[in-house]
């Protein structure tokens, strides 16, 4: 599938006065393809949203090149690059109606009236908000004006949307629904979404494959199954869900690893069941999720380990000895 956008060797440092320079970005590069839900994950500090300003024109690389559709963007400013954001904070006009505020984009494009007002209709039926067009931002709820923004940056018929954390202010509630309303929007525009977000459940939802970062690069790059069932460093074992992360060794070679196992892939049972397993510890603490039970042991050597269970398990208790295993499939060798 085409590149929509090419990220090429891109760096960017920052100047402090009376300071050492910052890297946000060290020699990053990664290909999007046309049509794609694509998500850059990491925490705060990672690098993500200056990466996203760069492609959007609002900071520029310190070297290295940003292509759209296979052209050198790199130097362009914003309104010359065919790619539209929307913000963490929505930014509507308070005194403007959410049709005026979905218009603004296109009358400074000169838009001509007639199909002005074409492009703020179809934007609204795509957010499912045509009812609600003569209304003002504060007579709107939270998600309402988070579609007003999503309609706003629509209305230019973009190449590529850029979300910057835009559900962060939402309620749980609500931020889930919304992630499916902005997956579907993604589906039914064909547009290339590209989401910034240190939320990795949000992440694994939305994508169609994402970027994990840390300290200005990309560790792991791949599609939300991949990167959950195998990933290739700790930090990223820890970051996208959870992990129980055990030294080990490669039989016959010697050679010290560090093994992932997810907390659903281990079996708990009683010390006194008989049944073989791979280690045994006490359980410290029973926790009921809704969803499943969590179960943290302390394991004979004092580490700790956590099993998930979508049931409660009969006869475990706080304190109790328990026996716990897992599939061989179920272990990942991480790099250091």
């Amino acid at each position: 599938m085409q590149a929509m956008i090419s990220i090429e060797n891109v760096s960017k440092s920052f100047l402090a006065k009376g300071a050492e320079a910052f890297t946000a970005l060290d020699d990053v590069s990664m290909r999007i393809r046309d049509r794609e839900f694509f998500t850059l994950l990491g925490p705060s500090g990672c690098g993500k949203t200056t990466l996203l300003r760069i492609v959007a024109g609002f900071d520029f690389p310190s070297a290295g090149t940003v292509r759209i559709e296979g052209a050198d963007s790199s130097a362009l400013p914003p309104q010359k690059r065919p790619v539209n954001t929307v913000f963490q904070s929505y930014a509507l006009f308070p005194h403007m109606t959410v049709a005026e505020n979905v218009a603004f984009g296109l009358r400074m494009q000169k838009v001509v009236k007639s199909d002005r007002q074409a492009r703020v209709a179809e934007a609204l039926r795509l957010v499912r908000l045509e009812s609600m067009a003569s209304r003002l931002p504060g007579q709107l709820s939270g998600g309402q004006q988070q579609r007003v923004a999503v309609a706003r940056a629509l209305a230019p018929r973009p190449k590529v949307l850029l979300l910057d954390e835009p559900l962060s202010a939402l309620d749980l509630k609500l931020r889930r629904e919304m992630q499916g309303e902005l997956k579907r929007l993604q589906q039914e525009t064909g547009i290339t979404f590209i989401l910034v977000t240190h939320d990795q459940e949000e992440a694994l939802a939305m994508s169609d494959r994402i970027a994990v970062m840390s300290a200005g690069r990309v560790l792991q790059m791949g599609a939300p199954r991949e990167i959950y069932d195998n990933p290739k460093s700790r930090f990223v074992a820890d970051f996208i869900g959870e992990s129980n992360v055990l030294p080990g060794a490669i039989v016959g070679h010697g050679s010290d690893i560090m093994v992932a196992v997810r907390p659903e892939r281990i079996a708990l049972s009683m010390l006194a069941s008989g049944l073989p397993g791979k280690i045994r510890g006490t359980i410290t603490s029973i926790t009921y999720l809704g969803l499943d039970t969590l179960y943290e042991i302390t394991l004979d050597n004092g580490e700790r380990l956590r099993s998930r269970s979508r049931q409660s398990i009969s006869g475990l208790d706080a304190g109790q000895p328990v026996i716990l295993d897992w599939p061989s499939d179920a272990e990942r060798h991480l790099a250091n």
